[in-house]
């Protein structure tokens, strides 16, 4: 029973004293206090209403992209990622400190995985999903060859790429480490968290310490600006596959 509806109780009830109005006011103050500590820790909380939130993320000579969709089911809803020989990601709209947010949690699901998947080869670095986390490039922190790399690739594509990222995966079989150096770029570390076809086609929940795994990954601190994105891909396999996010909370 809410707060509201045991004050409602109360008044309408014979027992009703000075004591026992004070007693619920004091929980009642208590209870929005601490609803608001909540909102307080979690930068974003995305239950896929809509997509309003995100942005598409485009590969450079890669032409077909996957398709995104709201997916709802009475008061469910969800994000289908749909592809087929193709490549495209959503990023979230608003970057976040990874030191005052260091947590993700989401929720996902894979109708199949890729026969010709290989985490450790370019023909095979495709998966039917993946949460990537792109920490962002400060030109004032970056050594001169750096800062020379990245300044090219801006007049390429017109904006700085992630100084390095985090890609949480579904691959499609074990690999003997846990972390691995993506084979397209060293700056990009990819985390296996689940592998097989085991549990495709159940919904499973995933939680990691980004800034955790950033040191296991790379041996040092991470940038501190950082934003979210997820992809399905198979531009690489020329497969096919529907995988499905429920929620993503990144919170403190």
């Amino acid at each position: 029973m809410s707060v509201n509806q045991n004050l409602k109780q109360i008044v309408r009830s014979k027992l009703v004293t000075a004591s026992n109005i004070t007693i619920v006011i004091v929980v009642f103050i208590a209870s929005c206090l601490s609803a608001f500590a909540l909102d307080e820790r979690v930068f974003f909380s995305e239950g896929f209403n809509n997509l309003d939130n995100w942005e598409p993320l485009y590969f450079n000579k890669i032409d077909k992209h996957t398709r995104y969709s709201i997916i709802k089911e009475g008061e469910q809803s969800y994000v289908r990622a749909e592809s087929d020989s193709s490549a495209s990601g959503m990023v979230y709209k608003h970057e976040f400190n990874i030191y005052d947010y260091p947590n993700l949690k989401w929720r996902w699901k894979v109708t199949n995985i890729y026969e010709s998947g290989n985490a450790e080869t370019k023909e095979g670095d495709d998966y039917p999903i993946r949460m990537y986390v792109m920490f962002k490039y400060d030109p004032d922190k970056a050594s001169f060859v750096r800062r020379l790399k990245y300044g090219l690739a801006k007049k390429m594509y017109g904006t700085y790429p992630p100084q390095s990222t985090l890609n949480y995966i579904w691959a499609n079989r074990e690999h003997k480490e846990s972390i691995l150096t993506n084979s397209y770029a060293k700056e990009a570390r990819m985390i296996i968290l689940q592998t097989g076809i085991e549990h495709t086609g159940k919904w499973i929940d995933q939680k990691v310490n980004i800034l955790e795994d950033y040191r296991r990954a790379f041996g040092e601190d991470p940038p501190q600006i950082a934003s979210i994105a997820i992809m399905n891909d198979s531009d690489n396999t020329g497969e096919s596959s529907v995988s499905f996010i429920d929620f993503i909370e990144v919170y403190k």
